[in-house]
């Protein structure tokens, strides 16, 4: 039986069991399943339902009762636009995979709540048993060896877009913590993502905001088995998300950053070479001026300095380089120079 449908019946039978209204959330407080409603319903209830997911607010509410560590149904009292509900954290071998809720108008007595305690264990190995097939051999899929990403991809389906983090690998974050079509694992001494490209955006946001970390996306294969390629992509982009101070680099997104970061380091650091003469101001000055095509107003306002203080500090930069700004060749020399030096 399909993990959704064998999930879907256990909350089925629940619902039946204990004659509650009974919601099935993941980690994140992601909408997983929930069934038909029994009596009074609140805000709470349908906000998960038709969102999909509980709001901040209704987050921190529950968790102020301590459920993330609960091994034991927590009773919540009624509140302001919260009906009194029960809490099951669903913990499978030690940990919580997901929280059931069950609105509670008092007909819910612990004997009740313990007679259906085989089924809240058999919901609670089904969500381990989800996160479990969403961690993928990513190590192997972006391997360069032929057979081992052939192997590797059966069962995935494209396309499919991968993401990296600047975490280490102890830091590779829980499956609850992603949409649910994010398959997540470990490729080298990086946490690596693959997402379908409707989902890519969203997870490398999350991402980003969960460690506080830069991200990089590659761009969508359609067959997993040229997944890697994406990879090396999105590792790229993720070394220009870190020395550019981005907080997620998408590398179709990139620009000439995508030619510069495939250099070999000798040839970078020789083209950076071009601008390292330049003091830190007059290097931010110049990249300023040459991004807006030469525009001396558009770039005076972007620095917030005068016309004529450009002028002077672009006659700086001319006497700093040997370059002459006049000049085309010249000018997109040190341009390129300028983006060299932040790689």
């Amino acid at each position: 039986m399909h993990n959704n449908v064998l999930m879907q019946d256990l909350v089925d039978e629940i619902a039946r069991l204990l004659d509650a209204s009974v919601t099935v959330e993941d980690r994140a407080f992601e909408l997983v399943a929930y069934g038909v409603q029994s009596g009074v319903v609140d805000e709470v209830r349908q906000e998960s339902i038709l969102r999909r997911r509980a709001t901040a607010a209704t987050r921190a509410h529950f968790e102020a009762y301590g459920i993330a560590a609960a091994d034991h149904p927590v009773r919540i009292p009624e509140a302001p636009g919260f009906l009194a509900r029960v809490c099951v954290p669903l913990r499978h071998k030690g940990v919580t995979y997901g929280y059931l809720w069950l609105l509670d108008s008092g007909k819910l007595p612990d004997s009740l709540l313990d007679r259906a305690e085989p089924l809240f264990a058999r919901l609670a190995a089904a969500l381990a048993h989800e996160a479990q097939i969403r961690r993928a051999p990513l190590d192997d899929l972006f391997s360069p060896n032929p057979q081992a990403r052939a192997e590797a991809a059966r069962g995935i389906e494209g396309p499919l877009v991968a993401l990296a983090v600047a975490a280490g690998p102890a830091e590779v974050p829980v499956s609850w913590s992603l949409p649910r079509d994010v398959l997540t694992g470990q490729a080298g001494a990086h946490p690596a993502f693959l997402a379908p490209p409707v989902r890519a955006r969203e997870a490398a946001t999350r991402l980003n905001a969960m460690y506080g970390v830069p991200v990089g996306a590659g761009d969508p294969r359609q067959d997993p088995e040229d997944a890697w390629e994406s990879w090396r992509e999105a590792l790229n982009a993720l070394r220009v998300a870190e020395k550019t101070g981005e907080a997620v680099a998408h590398w179709s997104e990139l620009g000439v950053y995508r030619y510069l970061v495939r250099l070999p380091h000798h040839e970078l650091a020789e083209l950076a070479g071009e601008s390292a003469a330049l003091p830190e101001e007059l290097a931010t000055t110049l990249e300023t001026y040459l991004d807006r095509a030469a525009h001396v107003q558009q770039t005076a306002a972007a620095l917030g300095i005068h016309r004529q203080t450009l002028y002077y500090r672009l006659g700086r930069a001319a006497e700093f380089t040997g370059k002459n700004l006049s000049d085309g060749q010249d000018r997109l020399l040190l341009h390129l120079s300028l983006k060299a030096r932040r790689l």
